[in-house]
């Protein structure tokens, strides 16, 4: 198989890098709209290059997108609309408008898309997830999010993102989702800007929390920032009547301990792309029989809808300083978009 990378920045050469190492991968032909950049790329993984955007998917059987946020969308389109299956970096498009209309191409052509959300490769989450499938852990209580990245973003990367809730936290979304089985009913979040200045230039903020309640009443809490001085630090953790789990939580924890006698506090991870660069590896290995037919989709269009309707149900919720129901957070083409003063592009 001859698979299409489109987009080759931070997180396009990870899946390069992986692809040319994934077995029933023959070739990979990347575009990026910096040609040096996908020519950089291709020498070092030993493919080739493509001018567009269309010639890359003529010339091959599937598409890996990893392109910037803000063109998920239309290079998503592209793809299924020329029969190629496709896998698409977290979020499926940048609002939910778009999303919306996606997902009802995907499921009427029925051409194949898995939507990049690695944690549901990660070993500790899948785990998880089959604890509160089989009930050991008894009726939940409880589950609690920490997403504290390392460092924040480029600032060009910023007014393109989508924001914070779009931008990073989606991921906790959907872990949210994935390991427990169940909905997101309501959310009240709230943000603040603690870590640069440059965030609130953009309408955006670098800290927040929400409460979030689950379908069966659950109650979910997050905590999250773009700056962790101790490194990348993403945990999850589940309170039940019968036993209680963590994912994240092990020898790099990026917490320092004050209690008596314990041992001096771990480095964390550099960056998402070392911490779940298995569960990366791990998802890309189950999109080639996805693209071949052979099983369904993993990680589906509407999974990365539902994940979207979440974020921006949290980023209403910021905004007006009420809870949002997930249910009542419907399309709106262009809506939610940051404000942009200064351009600027460029992927994770």
């Amino acid at each position: 198989m001859k698979v299409a990378l489109i987009g080759a920045g931070r997180i396009g050469r990870l899946h390069g890098q992986l692809l040319a190492r994934t077995r029933g991968v023959d070739q990979v032909v990347v575009h990026d709209a910096d040609a040096a950049t996908a020519a950089a790329v291709a020498a070092e993984i030993g493919g080739r290059t493509a001018a567009t955007v269309d010639e890359a998917l003529g010339m091959t059987d599937a598409a890996v997108i990893a392109a910037p946020t803000h063109v998920h969308g239309a290079l998503v389109r592209a793809a299924v609309e020329a029969g190629r299956p496709t896998f698409v970096e977290k979020p499926l498009a940048f609002d939910l408008a778009e999303s919306e209309a996606l997902v009802e191409l995907v499921e009427s052509s029925g051409v194949p898309v898995q939507v990049g959300f690695q944690r549901r490769f990660d070993p500790a989450y899948v785990e998880a997830r089959r604890l509160v499938a089989d009930g050991r852990l008894g009726r939940l209580y409880l589950v609690r999010l920490i997403a504290h990245d390392a460092s924040p973003p480029p600032d060009a990367y910023i007014p393109t993102s989508g924001g914070l809730f779009r931008d990073s936290t989606i991921h906790d979304f959907d872990a949210l989702r994935f390991v427990t089985g169940l909905e997101v009913e309501d959310v009240f979040a709230v943000g603040t800007v603690r870590v640069a200045d440059v965030f609130s230039r953009y309408g955006d903020v670098d800290t927040a929390a929400a409460i979030l309640t689950l379908s069966d009443g659950t109650l979910a809490v997050l905590s999250q920032t773009r700056h962790n001085p101790r490194g990348y630090d993403i945990r999850m953790e589940l309170v039940g009547s019968e036993d209680a789990v963590s994912m994240g939580v092990g020898p790099r924890t990026p917490s320092r301990s004050l209690e008596p006698g314990a041992t001096g506090g771990a480095e964390g991870w550099e960056s998402f792309l070392t911490r779940f660069e298995p569960a990366y590896r791990a998802e890309l290995e189950a999109f080639i029989p996805v693209a071949r037919g052979e099983t369904a989709s993993p990680c589906t269009a509407r999974d990365g809808l539902e994940a979207m309707r979440i974020a921006i149900a949290a980023g209403r919720s910021r905004e007006e300083g009420r809870p949002i129901r997930v249910a009542d957070v419907v399309g709106e083409p262009g809506g939610s978009r940051l404000t942009a003063t200064p351009g600027g592009t460029g992927g994770r």
